[in-house]
């Protein structure tokens, strides 16, 4: 094997490292947000309104990040809105992972009409745009964090159901749950004992991914105005509150925005780790 390949496992493991290194980081600061974060996130002060970041003129530690139109304090609200940011995000995973990874492993095992049910359903889907359904769904019922969260779920769920009717497919063909079947094994068992932790890896790399995503849709649908409640720090809440201070006053913006960008870097990072990780013929 060539020193270029044998350099590569390390690299990859590197990167694998920095993105759980963001991700860890950014769960820090949403679990010590009442501890960590130097003011109140709500809290107006019309004196120190549009300060910009303390390495510019006229900023000032008291406000490292500087402060928005009126007076609240960006490193704050930053740390704050992670806490929303990456809730939804990780609620958004477990129910889109849920459903999908169940109706995955029913149409895989039993195929036939469910299977054929499933795909079109998948085929429709895909076939339309989800960020507009999204708004449209947002716009039609209201937002706020659970309807995100269920409208995320609701566009993640057909990628987990693929991967994971795929893995089925594959392993109910094998000659160990063909012995459990004959010999009696009940159907529910197999699913729950052979079936689904030989899919538990796949389900893993989508969730990683669909983190990132989910974390990136909140922030453009609050951005846009349909998502969570704007009276909550959260990061696309933030970019809507400053997209008027662009010109004038960047920082409203790149803040959240950095965050945003830096979180998605984390997950997708960790995605490709895994992905390396449980299939390591990718990328070689």
């Amino acid at each position: 094997m060539s020193p270029r390949f044998r350099l590569r496992p390390g690299r990859r493991d590197t990167l694998g490292l920095i993105g759980a290194t963001i991700l860890l980081l950014a769960a820090g600061c949403a679990l010590l947000a009442p501890w960590i974060a130097p003011h109140d996130p709500t809290a107006v002060s019309l004196l120190a309104r549009m300060k910009p970041p303390m390495w510019i003129d006229g900023g000032s530690l008291a406000h490292p990040l500087g402060t928005d139109n009126l007076g609240r304090d960006i490193l704050s609200r930053v740390i704050w809105g992670s806490r929303i940011s990456l809730a939804v995000g990780v609620a958004a995973v477990i129910v889109g992972a849920s459903i999908g990874s169940t109706i995955g492993i029913v149409a895989g095992y039993f195929g036939g009409w469910i299977d054929n049910i499933l795909s079109v359903v998948i085929n429709a889907q895909l076939s339309f745009p989800f960020i507009l359904l999204a708004i449209f769904l947002l716009a039609t019922f209201g937002g706020g964090f659970w309807p995100v969260v269920f409208v995320l779920a609701l566009g993640a769920w057909v990628n987990y159901a693929r991967v994971v009717r795929g893995m089925v497919m594959s392993v109910k063909n094998q000659d160990y749950v063909h012995a459990a079947i004959s010999v009696g094994v009940p159907t529910a068992r197999i699913l729950r004992t052979t079936v689904l932790p030989n899919t538990l890896s796949p389900i893993v790399v989508v969730a990683s991914f669909s983190m990132a995503q989910a974390i990136l849709a909140e922030a453009a649908l609050s951005f846009l105005g349909v998502g969570v409640d704007g009276s909550n720090p959260s990061w696309g809440v933030m970019l809507n509150d400053g997209r008027a201070y662009l010109q004038t006053a960047w920082w409203l913006t790149a803040m959240p925005g950095l965050a945003i960008a830096l979180t998605v870097l984390g997950g997708n990072l960790c995605g490709d780790w895994l992905q390396d990780r449980f299939n390591p013929r990718i990328g070689n």
